[in-house]
């Protein structure tokens, strides 16, 4: 079980949103690469990082910023926003990213998802944002009719690295993640899924760590850590236990 930190990029600068809102953004840190070896000297063991820019974009607009994050960090690190070639995900493995998450693509295009996971296995994950059960594509900006599971099943066994599943209502409310829709769809699909939106205090990680939750492959924290809601060094010390002291 992986708990993932979160940084989310606008403007080159370290924010987090409110319910996927661009104009509701609390700058947390100016600079992301700071962040990112702060992530590492606490202890957390993957990186998740977020072109919010790029997402609305549908381009990459924080590359600087990333690369800075990846000098700065040993920590295997996944990105998500404006990936949505097949030139984009090789140039961006090839600057040191562990995986990229394809997102609206994956609505919009999955034959190219399909096609990425056989030339770049292990390092493609997709993003499944959702809104009333719906998946969300273009930064959360539009909704489509597609269910989270329909979506999800497109990619059984083509060979997906893990699903990011965000409730984009609860996202960055703190108002806990959405276990039901969360554990419907870990239970739906062989790929391994990692939550996100809502993580809010270290009851979180507990019910993370109950049995029922055991084929997650973790959970993505933003603002409860940024506000220090979540002690790192306690989440840290939960997983542990729970694997029984190994790290």
């Amino acid at each position: 079980m992986i708990l993932f930190p979160a940084i989310d990029l606008k403007d080159g600068q370290c924010v987090r949103l409110k319910l996927g809102d661009m104009e509701q953004a609390t700058i947390y840190n100016p600079d992301p690469a700071a962040q990112a070896r702060a992530f590492e000297d606490q202890g957390f063991e993957w990186l998740h990082v977020v072109d919010l820019d790029g997402a609305f974009a549908g381009e990459s607009r924080n590359g600087f910023a990333v690369d800075a994050i990846l000098k700065a960090t040993k920590n295997p690190v996944q990105l998500g926003g404006g990936i949505r070639t097949l030139d984009h995900i090789e140039a961006w493995l090839s600057r040191g990213l562990a995986r990229v998450i394809l997102g609206t693509v994956a609505v919009r295009n999955p034959a190219l998802v399909i096609e990425a996971c056989q030339k770049f296995p292990g390092q493609i994950a997709v993003g499944i944002d959702a809104k009333g059960g719906k998946v969300a594509v273009e930064g959360w900006a539009e909704a489509s009719e597609l269910g989270v599971v329909e979506l999800a099943k497109k990619f059984e066994g083509a060979g997906v690295a893990a699903i990011i599943y965000t409730d984009i209502d609860r996202d960055g409310i703190l108002a806990g993640i959405n276990w039901a829709s969360t554990l419907e769809l870990a239970e739906s699909v062989s790929i391994p899924v990692i939550a996100s939106g809502g993580l809010a205090s270290l009851d979180d990680i507990r019910r993370m760590l109950e049995p029922d939750a055991a084929r997650l492959e973790g959970a993505i924290s933003g603002r409860a850590l940024y506000d220090g809601r979540i002690d790192p060094a306690e989440a840290l010390a939960l997983i542990r236990a729970a694997k029984g002291g190994r790290a």
